[in-house]
This record gives structure tokens, sequence and C-alpha cells, in this order.
């Protein structure tokens, strides 16, 4: 019982550390073009977007429920699996962040999820019905919506626009940029937080401290809110980076409407209990957003590499979450404690990798790729 106890207060912790990295890695879905077409200061943008995300994990829990009770069995799951899955999401979340690529945090998580359930009793603990209905299904359809939106409503933002000042006109947009984007970070707190909630009230029900079916309760609401909040504010400027200025030259009515079909797409899918990756659907949006434009520059290569995280994201999670597992099912506490340190010596040479060329709020907007190299400065687009 002891064991136990630690376990699932180790897991806990886990899982808001996952939930601050999903808050970072994911601060761009709602505020890179804003920081892009400079409706909202870089600094600002990223507080305005954490109190919205706190805001929005308040305002359902289906995704929780589904995330609990739905894609692994919770009859079979223990403690020790959650943790090893949610090492998998954090290390894939941290050097997707470190290549300023906008990579999904929901599919890391499902991935870890899956690879150490997997190997801990088998691919009955998994719901494959669950995770083709609920996670691969909207993962191919919600960009392409997004995307269509988005490129349909710029469309019709350009005509109407067409007579009107150019300076008139992005004042404007801007203005609505920041509705629109703390309308996304709303979105976001309400979809992406409640994973972190699954997750809590899966471990919970896992060791009999919830019944099988339960919705997360308050404190767990309030801590993944809170915690999520906390890593948006933080600002993952690699990502914003990617996202604002490199996929597309966004403009002012662009990134309006990127981000409003956006909020549409994630709000609609989160009161469906579709549990569907933020980071492709703003990214399908901006892309949309950037199509819709006439003459504008789209960057197919950085859009053929976002393409190859999104397709890599679930298996390479699945494969961590798997060699954590092992050692965490086999290994007891000391494969447990083994399992955090080598997660916390890979987490710090990241960081630490990250810092020989690092992006901030000051110099987001100066490039439209992230560099690993020290001392190389990209020409400003």
């Amino acid at each position: 019982m002891d064991h136990i106890t630690f376990l699932v207060a180790v897991v806990i912790l886990t899982a808001l550390a996952f939930d601050f990295t999903n808050g970072f890695h994911d601060t761009a879905n709602a505020m890179a073009t804003s920081v892009a077409t400079g409706a909202l200061r870089p600094r600002y943008a990223v507080l305005v977007s954490g109190v919205f995300n706190l805001a929005g994990a308040f305002l359902s829990t289906e995704v929780a429920r589904t995330i609990s009770g739905g894609i692994v069995s919770d009859a079979v799951v223990t403690p020790g699996m959650v943790f090893a899955g949610l090492v998998g999401a954090i290390l894939w979340n941290l050097a997707t962040w470190l290549l300023g690529l906008p990579s999904s945090s929901s599919h890391a998580l499902f991935g870890g999820l899956i690879g150490a359930v997997w190997v801990g009793v088998g691919e009955a603990g998994v719901h494959f019905d669950v995770v083709i209905d609920k996670i691969i299904l909207p993962a191919l359809v919600s960009p392409l919506v997004a995307g269509v939106a988005a490129l349909l409503s710029t469309c019709f933002a350009y005509r109407v626009t067409a007579r009107g000042r150019e300076t008139s006109v992005d004042r404007g947009f801007r203005l609505g940029q920041v509705g629109s984007a703390s309308l996304v970070s709303l979105a976001h707190g309400t979809n992406d937080a409640q994973k972190t909630m699954g997750v809590i009230t899966l471990t919970l029900i896992s060791v009999g401290a919830l019944a099988p079916g339960s919705g997360p309760p308050l404190w767990v609401i309030g801590s993944a809110g809170l915690t999520i909040a906390l890593g948006t504010c933080l600002g993952g400027w690699r990502i914003i980076r990617t996202m604002g200025r490199g996929l597309t030259d966004i403009r002012a009515p662009q990134g309006f409407t990127a981000e409003s079909s956006s909020a549409t797409v994630i709000l609609t899918s989160a009161h469906l209990g579709f549990a569907l990756s933020t980071t492709q659907v703003c990214s399908g949006a901006i892309l949309g957003a950037g199509l819709g434009r006439r003459l504008a520059k789209v960057r197919w290569g950085i859009a053929a590499r976002i393409a190859i995280a999104w397709c890599v994201t679930l298996p390479a999670a699945a494969a961590v979450g798997a060699l954590a597992g092992l050692l965490v099912v086999h290994g007891g506490t000391v494969g447990t404690v083994l399992v955090a340190l080598v997660a916390a010596a890979v987490a710090a040479f990241i960081v630490a990798v990250s810092r020989r060329h690092p992006v901030t709020s000051r110099n987001v907007n100066d490039a439209h790729t992230v560099d690993l190299r020290p001392g190389t400065v990209r020409a400003k687009v």
C-alpha cells in the first residue's frame, strides 16, 4: 500500500509536469498569429492565453471522461503504466519544442499511454475502436475542416474589405484578433487541460480511490487548469516562431480567420468528447488562411516537416512509453526511480541544447525557422 501511495503521488506530479509542457508547447496554437501580426505584444499575449486556458479548464469534462474510461481499460491499468506513458509524452513534447515543431501534445500522451499499457497487460488493455473513432479519425478530419474554413473565411474577408484602406482594415482585424486569440486559448484549456484531468482520474480509478466511470474531482480540474495556464505563461517561443512566421506570411485578416476557425472546431469537438489535437487544428487553419490570400507565400518545406512530426508523434511516444513501461512494470520502485532519473537527465540535456540558440519574446519574429546552431541568424521575413 505504501508503494501504491508513493506511485500515485509520483503519477499525479508527473501528469502535472506533462500539463505544464503541454501549456508552453501549445501556446503557439492561440497566440502565434497574433504575435506575428503585432495584434498583441509577445509577453502580454502569453499572459492573456494563460488566463483563458485556466478558465477553459472548467467548461467541460467530456474529453477527460474519454481518456479516463475510453482509450485504455481502467480495470487493468496500473499507476506505473500511466507514469510510463507520461514519461513518453513529456520527452516527445520537449524534443519537438527544441526543434520548433508544433507536434501534438495530445497524440504524444495517447501514444505514451498506449505503449505502456500494451507492454503491461497486452493489446486487450487498449480500446482500439475508441482510439480510431475518438483520436485517429478526428486527427485526419479536423485539420482539413479548420483549413478549409479558414481558407474560405480569408477569401471572404479580403473580398468584403477590398475597397477599404489597408491600414484601417489591418487595425480592425488586429483588434478582432484579441478576441479570437482569447477564444482559441479558452478552447485549448477546454480541450487540452482535460487530458491531464483524464490521466489523473484514470490513476485514481485504477487504485480504487474513485469508482469506475467517474469524472474528475474539482481539485483535479483546478490543478490541471492552473498548471497548463502557468506553462502557457512561460511562452513556447520556439514553436510560436514556426507557426507565426514559418508556415506562411500572416497578416491580420488571416490571423483573425485562422483563430476563429480553430476555436470553432476545437470547442465543437470538446463538447462531443473528441480528444483531438489543437495543434493540428490550428496549423491547418493557419495553412488555410495562407492559401486564402492571393500571392501569399506558403512554405511547403516547413509544412512537410510538421506533417512528418504529426505522423511520427503517436508511435514515437508509444515506443518510449513502452520502454519505460517495461522498466516500471517489471522493476517496481527501483524501475520507477530509474525511469524518473533518466527522464530528468534527458529533459535537462534538451533544455541545455535549447540555450545554444535561444528564441525569446524579443526575437520570436526575427526569422521563420528555429536553428540549433549557436551564433546563426536567419534573414528577417
